[in-house]
């Protein structure tokens, strides 16, 4: 799986690797920062840039709750019995993990499979609440052999970032009057309301993909920010009921079927 939200790549997080008991060593300070003497954690040294958390499933989940208030506020504030100290952390957080256990989940020529109870002890570990905070949930599935063989070209890079360029730009002029805010990540949910605006048609589409998936309030916003940002990349001034599907479509651990 890979998690994605912002754009500009500057910088990445290492972590060590405990062989002992198979889990990533990286404490909750090293990530958002502390000490007796406070000082920032890896994810305000990646501000305005990227954190890539490799194999999430394997970091303790007490670490990744802590990133919880970071994604949703842009930002970190440290307390002591002294002062109170506030780390900005507008950062683009990259995840990937294995679908299962095993790594062949779903897969009908593999050998190896997982259980249901192995599956769904494999992604508690990974809170409702910090997916709820992510935009877009990708499932990559394996690169059959002909795809792998063939010489035929897909989109070049170039054409690609020139798209995502001008989608700034639309952004940029749809936010000119604000100073803080810049992109469709950053709007709040009344922002949401003013500039993501649905036709009957798509309202009914979310409706039904709410009901049917339990989606909480946040992944609502969540959807809407997506299927903005679609549109604009499609140079569509209102968002259409295709690109609302498109936006469903990239929550992938929201769907039924990911337990087994």
């Amino acid at each position: 799986m890979v998690f994605i939200g912002k754009w500009q790549i500057t910088g990445f997080l290492n972590f060590q690797f405990d062989v002992t008991n198979g889990q990533r060593t990286t404490s909750d300070v090293a990530l958002v920062g502390g000490g007796s003497y406070p000082q920032p954690g890896e994810i305000s040294l990646a501000h305005n840039g990227v954190l890539f958390l490799d194999e999430l499933p394997e970091f303790k989940r007490s670490v990744l709750e802590v990133m919880r208030q970071p994604l949703e506020d842009r930002e970190v504030t440290i307390s002591r019995a002294r002062f109170t100290i506030t780390y900005p952390s507008s950062f683009m957080l990259v995840a990937s993990m294995n679908p299962s256990p095993s790594g062949f989940f779903n897969d009908p020529n593999s050998p190896m499979s997982s259980s249901p109870m192995e599956m769904q002890r494999y992604m508690g570990k990974i809170s409702g609440p910090l997916l709820d905070r992510i935009d877009i949930h990708i499932e990559v599935t394996p690169v059959p052999f002909e795809k792998l063989s063939e010489e035929r070209k897909g989109e070049a890079s170039e054409v690609i970032r020139e798209r995502v360029i001008k989608a700034r730009e639309i952004q940029t002029e749809r936010f000119k009057e604000s100073e803080i805010l810049h992109y469709n990540a950053q709007m709040n949910t009344k922002q949401i309301r003013l500039y993501c605006k649905l036709d009957q048609e798509a309202l009914n589409l979310l409706k039904k993909a709410m009901e049917r998936l339990s989606l909480s309030a946040r992944a609502y916003d969540r959807i809407l920010k997506v299927a903005r940002t679609i549109a604009d990349l499609s140079k569509q001034k209102d968002i259409l009921p295709n690109h609302i599907a498109e936006a469903i479509q990239y929550r992938s651990l929201d769907r039924e079927g990911w337990l087994g």
